[in-house]
Protein backbone atom coordinates (compact mmCIF):
# COMPACT_ATOMS: atom_id res chain seq x y z
CA UNK A 1 0.00 0.00 0.00
CA UNK A 2 1.65 3.58 -0.77
CA UNK A 3 0.25 6.94 0.17
CA UNK A 4 1.23 10.45 -0.51
CA UNK A 5 1.74 12.85 2.46
CA UNK A 6 3.97 15.83 0.77
CA UNK A 7 6.80 15.72 -1.71
CA UNK A 8 8.95 18.19 0.41
CA UNK A 9 11.82 19.42 -1.26
CA UNK A 10 12.43 18.99 -5.16
CA UNK A 11 15.99 19.75 -5.06
CA UNK A 12 16.52 16.75 -2.45
CA UNK A 13 14.03 14.38 -4.42
CA UNK A 14 16.40 15.41 -7.28
CA UNK A 15 19.58 14.25 -5.26
CA UNK A 16 18.12 10.90 -3.88
CA UNK A 17 17.04 10.25 -7.67
CA UNK A 18 20.88 10.00 -9.30
CA UNK A 19 22.88 7.80 -10.14
CA UNK A 20 21.41 3.75 -8.54
CA UNK A 21 20.68 4.47 -4.62
CA UNK A 22 20.16 0.50 -4.31
CA UNK A 23 24.00 0.23 -5.26
CA UNK A 24 24.23 1.71 -1.57
CA UNK A 25 21.50 0.11 -0.31
CA UNK A 26 22.37 -3.39 -0.98
CA UNK A 27 26.23 -2.13 0.44
CA UNK A 28 25.24 -0.78 3.66
CA UNK A 29 22.06 -3.23 4.01
CA UNK A 30 24.02 -4.79 6.63
CA UNK A 31 24.05 -1.66 8.61
CA UNK A 32 20.49 -1.54 8.21
CA UNK A 33 20.30 -5.11 9.74
CA UNK A 34 22.33 -4.62 12.63
CA UNK A 35 19.91 -1.66 13.35
CA UNK A 36 16.93 -3.79 13.34
CA UNK A 37 18.71 -6.28 15.31
CA UNK A 38 19.93 -4.51 18.09
CA UNK A 39 16.41 -2.39 18.41
CA UNK A 40 14.58 -6.16 18.53
CA UNK A 41 17.08 -7.19 20.90
CA UNK A 42 15.95 -4.22 23.41
CA UNK A 43 12.26 -4.10 22.38
CA UNK A 44 11.10 -6.76 20.39
CA UNK A 45 9.49 -5.74 17.65
CA UNK A 46 7.21 -8.14 16.80
CA UNK A 47 3.49 -6.61 16.75
CA UNK A 48 4.94 -3.15 17.84
CA UNK A 49 3.71 -0.13 15.24
CA UNK A 50 7.30 0.77 13.18
CA UNK A 51 8.06 3.45 10.94
CA UNK A 52 11.20 3.52 8.77
CA UNK A 53 11.74 7.51 8.28
CA UNK A 54 13.71 7.86 5.38
CA UNK A 55 13.92 4.52 4.08
CA UNK A 56 15.28 4.62 0.94
CA UNK A 57 14.90 0.81 -1.07
CA UNK A 58 13.64 -0.29 2.61
CA UNK A 59 16.36 -2.68 4.04
CA UNK A 60 15.15 -1.61 7.77
CA UNK A 61 11.46 -2.17 7.00
CA UNK A 62 11.41 -4.95 5.13
CA UNK A 63 14.12 -6.23 8.38
CA UNK A 64 11.20 -4.86 10.67
CA UNK A 65 8.54 -6.77 8.93
CA UNK A 66 10.41 -10.04 9.06
CA UNK A 67 10.08 -9.86 12.79
CA UNK A 68 6.40 -9.76 12.93
CA UNK A 69 6.22 -5.53 12.70
CA UNK A 70 3.02 -3.92 11.45
CA UNK A 71 5.52 -1.39 9.35
CA UNK A 72 5.36 2.33 7.59
CA UNK A 73 8.35 3.43 5.26
CA UNK A 74 8.56 7.10 4.77
CA UNK A 75 10.90 8.45 1.85
CA UNK A 76 10.75 11.54 0.08
CA UNK A 77 12.00 10.25 -2.95
CA UNK A 78 9.33 8.17 -5.43
CA UNK A 79 11.95 6.64 -7.16
CA UNK A 80 13.33 5.10 -4.09
CA UNK A 81 9.74 4.14 -2.53
CA UNK A 82 9.03 2.39 -5.95
CA UNK A 83 11.86 -0.05 -5.73
CA UNK A 84 11.50 -0.64 -1.83
CA UNK A 85 7.55 -2.37 -2.33
CA UNK A 86 9.15 -4.36 -5.44
CA UNK A 87 11.85 -5.52 -2.98
CA UNK A 88 9.33 -6.33 -0.85
CA UNK A 89 6.90 -8.04 -3.54
CA UNK A 90 9.83 -10.48 -4.25
CA UNK A 91 10.94 -11.08 -0.43
CA UNK A 92 6.53 -11.94 -0.14
CA UNK A 93 6.91 -9.49 3.05
CA UNK A 94 4.42 -8.48 5.31
CA UNK A 95 2.40 -5.63 4.41
CA UNK A 96 4.20 -2.44 4.35
CA UNK A 97 2.22 0.86 3.88
CA UNK A 98 4.60 3.46 1.86
CA UNK A 99 4.49 7.01 2.07
CA UNK A 100 5.93 9.62 0.24
CA UNK A 101 6.93 12.37 2.66
CA UNK A 102 9.29 14.15 4.26
CA UNK A 103 10.29 12.41 7.03
CA UNK A 104 10.64 15.81 9.02
CA UNK A 105 6.76 16.27 8.31
CA UNK A 106 5.41 13.22 7.75
CA UNK A 107 1.81 14.05 8.16
CA UNK A 108 1.14 10.67 10.00
CA UNK A 109 -0.67 11.27 12.84
CA UNK A 110 0.54 11.93 16.52
CA UNK A 111 1.62 8.86 18.33
CA UNK A 112 1.45 6.43 16.03
CA UNK A 113 4.57 4.55 16.45
CA UNK A 114 5.96 2.17 18.89
CA UNK A 115 9.54 2.68 17.44
CA UNK A 116 10.70 4.89 14.90
CA UNK A 117 14.22 3.77 12.98
CA UNK A 118 16.04 4.72 10.21
CA UNK A 119 19.38 3.74 8.96
CA UNK A 120 21.87 6.20 7.35
CA UNK A 121 18.65 8.46 6.71
CA UNK A 122 17.38 11.14 9.05
CA UNK A 123 20.97 12.31 9.53
CA UNK A 124 20.55 14.60 5.91
CA UNK A 125 17.28 16.19 7.27
CA UNK A 126 17.72 19.11 9.00
CA UNK A 127 17.66 18.30 12.75
CA UNK A 128 16.05 20.15 14.79
CA UNK A 129 12.56 19.85 12.47
CA UNK A 130 13.22 16.31 12.17
CA UNK A 131 13.62 15.06 16.55
CA UNK A 132 10.49 17.49 16.97
CA UNK A 133 8.90 15.10 13.89
CA UNK A 134 10.18 12.26 15.85
CA UNK A 135 9.15 12.69 19.05
CA UNK A 136 5.37 13.67 17.69
CA UNK A 137 5.04 10.19 16.20
CA UNK A 138 7.05 7.99 18.82
CA UNK A 139 4.34 6.94 21.97
CA UNK A 140 5.59 7.75 25.34
CA UNK A 141 7.89 4.76 26.57
CA UNK A 142 8.84 4.60 22.36
CA UNK A 143 12.02 2.91 21.02
CA UNK A 144 14.41 5.37 18.37
CA UNK A 145 16.87 3.48 16.43
CA UNK A 146 18.92 4.92 14.28
CA UNK A 147 22.40 4.91 12.77
CA UNK A 148 25.27 7.30 11.12
CA UNK A 149 28.29 7.79 9.70
CA UNK A 150 31.05 9.18 12.12
CA UNK A 151 33.17 11.79 11.05
CA UNK A 152 37.00 9.42 10.28
CA UNK A 153 40.46 11.26 9.87
CA UNK A 154 40.34 9.69 6.54
CA UNK A 155 37.76 8.91 4.81
CA UNK A 156 38.60 8.32 0.39
CA UNK A 157 34.69 8.69 -0.40
CA UNK A 158 34.77 12.51 1.10
CA UNK A 159 38.51 13.88 1.49
CA UNK A 160 38.46 14.49 -2.42
CA UNK A 161 35.38 16.39 -2.20
CA UNK A 162 37.01 18.95 0.69
CA UNK A 163 40.58 18.78 -1.27
CA UNK A 164 38.79 20.14 -4.56
CA UNK A 165 35.96 21.68 -3.58
CA UNK A 166 35.91 22.47 0.37
CA UNK A 167 34.01 21.33 3.18
CA UNK A 168 30.36 20.79 1.67
CA UNK A 169 27.02 21.68 3.80
CA UNK A 170 23.57 22.40 2.63
CA UNK A 171 22.72 26.02 1.56
CA UNK A 172 22.25 28.26 4.96
CA UNK A 173 22.46 25.16 7.05
CA UNK A 174 24.55 24.66 9.75
CA UNK A 175 24.24 21.13 9.70
CA UNK A 176 26.50 18.08 8.48
CA UNK A 177 24.96 14.25 8.77
CA UNK A 178 28.20 13.00 10.47
CA UNK A 179 27.11 15.73 13.03
CA UNK A 180 25.12 12.73 14.01
CA UNK A 181 27.81 10.88 14.91
CA UNK A 182 29.20 12.91 17.74
CA UNK A 183 28.03 12.21 21.51
CA UNK A 184 28.21 15.13 22.85
CA UNK A 185 25.61 16.26 19.72
CA UNK A 186 23.82 13.40 19.85
CA UNK A 187 22.73 13.79 23.84
CA UNK A 188 22.24 17.75 22.99
CA UNK A 189 19.57 17.51 20.56
CA UNK A 190 17.78 14.45 22.02
CA UNK A 191 17.81 15.88 25.79
CA UNK A 192 14.79 17.70 25.48
CA UNK A 193 12.44 14.38 24.66
CA UNK A 194 13.98 11.32 25.18
CA UNK A 195 16.41 9.55 28.01
CA UNK A 196 18.32 6.37 27.99
CA UNK A 197 20.13 6.81 25.08
CA UNK A 198 22.84 4.65 24.34
CA UNK A 199 25.37 4.54 21.44
CA UNK A 200 27.51 1.74 20.17
CA UNK A 201 30.27 2.22 18.16
CA UNK A 202 30.50 0.24 14.98
CA UNK A 203 32.59 -0.49 11.61
CA UNK A 204 31.34 -1.21 7.82
CA UNK A 205 34.09 -2.61 5.87
CA UNK A 206 33.67 -1.12 2.17
CA UNK A 207 34.23 -3.69 -0.61
CA UNK A 208 35.21 -3.30 -4.23
CA UNK A 209 36.71 -6.42 -6.61
CA UNK A 210 38.54 -3.59 -8.71
CA UNK A 211 39.73 0.17 -8.40
CA UNK A 212 37.50 0.48 -11.48
CA UNK A 213 34.33 -0.52 -9.95
CA UNK A 214 35.08 1.75 -6.65
CA UNK A 215 35.77 4.46 -9.13
CA UNK A 216 32.32 3.61 -10.81
CA UNK A 217 30.23 3.42 -7.47
CA UNK A 218 31.36 7.44 -6.98
CA UNK A 219 31.01 8.76 -10.57
CA UNK A 220 27.34 6.68 -11.74
CA UNK A 221 25.70 4.60 -8.59
CA UNK A 222 25.80 7.00 -5.23
CA UNK A 223 23.45 9.50 -5.26
CA UNK A 224 25.38 11.98 -3.42
CA UNK A 225 28.85 11.48 -5.30
CA UNK A 226 27.20 11.55 -8.63
CA UNK A 227 24.70 14.58 -7.38
CA UNK A 228 28.75 16.57 -6.99
CA UNK A 229 30.10 15.51 -10.12
CA UNK A 230 26.73 16.69 -11.67
CA UNK A 231 27.08 19.92 -10.16
CA UNK A 232 30.66 20.77 -10.68
CA UNK A 233 32.74 22.28 -14.02
CA UNK A 234 34.20 19.81 -16.23
CA UNK A 235 37.59 20.30 -14.84
CA UNK A 236 36.16 20.12 -11.59
CA UNK A 237 34.77 16.49 -11.94
CA UNK A 238 38.10 15.62 -13.65
CA UNK A 239 40.03 16.56 -10.99
CA UNK A 240 38.01 15.00 -7.93
CA UNK A 241 37.71 11.77 -10.12
CA UNK A 242 41.48 12.06 -10.52
CA UNK A 243 41.22 12.84 -6.35
CA UNK A 244 39.16 9.69 -5.97
CA UNK A 245 41.64 7.45 -7.59
CA UNK A 246 44.59 9.07 -5.49
CA UNK A 247 42.52 8.30 -2.29
CA UNK A 248 41.57 5.10 -2.81
CA UNK A 249 44.89 3.78 -4.13
CA UNK A 250 46.54 2.92 -0.88
CA UNK A 251 43.24 0.30 -0.15
CA UNK A 252 44.17 -1.84 -2.81
CA UNK A 253 45.65 -5.16 -2.28
CA UNK A 254 47.73 -7.57 -4.03
CA UNK A 255 44.90 -8.98 -6.24
CA UNK A 256 43.57 -5.39 -7.41
CA UNK A 257 40.63 -5.50 -4.66
CA UNK A 258 39.69 -2.22 -2.93
CA UNK A 259 38.93 -2.65 0.89
CA UNK A 260 38.57 -0.01 3.48
CA UNK A 261 36.82 1.19 7.01
CA UNK A 262 33.73 3.41 7.82
CA UNK A 263 32.97 4.13 11.66
CA UNK A 264 29.41 4.24 12.53
CA UNK A 265 27.44 4.51 15.14
CA UNK A 266 23.97 2.54 16.62
CA UNK A 267 21.93 4.81 18.36
CA UNK A 268 19.14 4.22 20.28
CA UNK A 269 16.94 6.35 23.05
CA UNK A 270 13.26 6.06 24.71
CA UNK A 271 10.96 8.51 24.45
CA UNK A 272 9.88 10.05 27.81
Amino acid sequence: MAADGGTGDGATQQMWARGRYEAVGERIAGVAAELVATVDDLRPLQGRDVIDLACGTGSVALAAARVGARVTGVDITADLLGLAAAKADVAQSEPITWVRADASATGLPDDSADVILSSMGIIFVEPESQVAEIARLLRADGTLGFTSWVRAAHNPFYDPIVSVLGRPRPAGADHSPDDWGVPDTIHARLAGDFDTVEIDHRVHTWRFGTLETALHFISEESPMHVDVLHRVSEMQHDRLMSAFEVALAPHTDADGAIAFDSPYVVVTARRR
